[in-house]
């Protein structure tokens, strides 16, 4: 187990000496600045015009889901980005031949490097999420529900595309792995869209698709159920539109399949550099 939190911390060292951890910082900090800047004043205009509570509720809701759209996002790209390079660069530089010696299982290098990438998403989902409702809440006085269960889909879905990318790592080239995985993410994407279409038009076809998509990847149901439980409001309104409705929520068990999804991406990960020639 030491070896493992070893190798966790000198994941998190080489991202500081990257500099990804300021970088990340420091784009929170400007997101959250112009988020609360924006919300300020179109709750002061909103206000001003003496629009109903009912009104300014919906309106500030969809704003908020919007904010809430970048950071699932975000965090996306960010699960991609931070970990792409983790164990392909590695082998194509042969850096990872002097880590993985006879005292080193291979597997533990793997699950430190997973561990430092989740506590650093970990980080990132709880200032982007936390900031986020903070200054909501303060400025409008709206309360957010199910924040718990809501951050810890929205991380759930970072880990699952951190734990596909660190295994893509161990057989693809860093380019190919990328795009793997974004790949993966869009076809996620598109099959939501496909879903609620068809649930609103009462196609079963189109419905069947979309559960098939996220069967394959199953990161927009995480989405969609995060969003469903912080924003309940917006999601049913009839004025929400795109990323932000929610006709065809998922399941339970969907979700943990979702759960177990990503612990078997992280078991075939630690199985596959575990067998490969380096």
């Amino acid at each position: 187990m030491q070896t493992i939190l070893i190798f966790a911390e000198l994941t998190i060292r080489e991202s500081q000496r990257r500099k990804v951890l300021w970088l990340a910082l420091l784009l929170a900090i400007s997101f959250l600045t112009i988020f609360g800047l924006g919300l300020h004043l179109i709750y002061r205009e909103l206000a001003r015009v003496g629009v109903s509570p009912e009104r300014v509720e919906l309106g500030l809701g969809l704003l908020f889901s919007s904010g809430l759209y970048v950071i699932n996002f975000l965090v996306v790209v960010m699960g991609v980005l931070i970990s792409v390079t983790a164990v392909s660069g590695e082998i194509d530089s042969h850096t990872i031949e002097a880590l993985v010696t006879k005292p080193v299982r291979r597997w533990e290098v793997i699950l430190g490097k997973w561990l430092g990438f989740a506590a650093m998403l970990t980080i990132y989902i709880l200032l982007l999420v936390g900031g986020l409702i903070l200054i909501y809440r303060f400025r409008t006085g709206f309360a957010v529900p199910n924040i718990p269960v809501g951050l810890g889909l929205m991380l759930l879905q970072g880990l699952l595309v951190l734990s596909l990318t660190i295994l893509g790592g161990t057989r693809l080239s860093t380019l190919a792995n990328g795009v793997l995985a974004f790949m993966m993410v869009g076809i996620a994407f598109i099959g939501g869209w496909v879903e609620q279409i068809g649930s609103l038009l009462q196609n079963e076809t189109a419905v069947d698709i979309g559960i098939v998509t996220s069967l394959i990847m199953p990161t927009e149901i995480l989405w969609k159920q995060a969003l469903a439980l912080l924003q309940p409001r917006v999601t049913s309104s009839p004025f929400a539109a795109g990323p932000f409705v929610v006709l065809s929520q998922p399941s339970d068990l969907m979700i943990w399949y979702a759960v177990v999804y990503t612990a078997v991406l992280l078991l075939l990960s630690l199985l596959s550099f575990s067998r490969r020639d380096l």
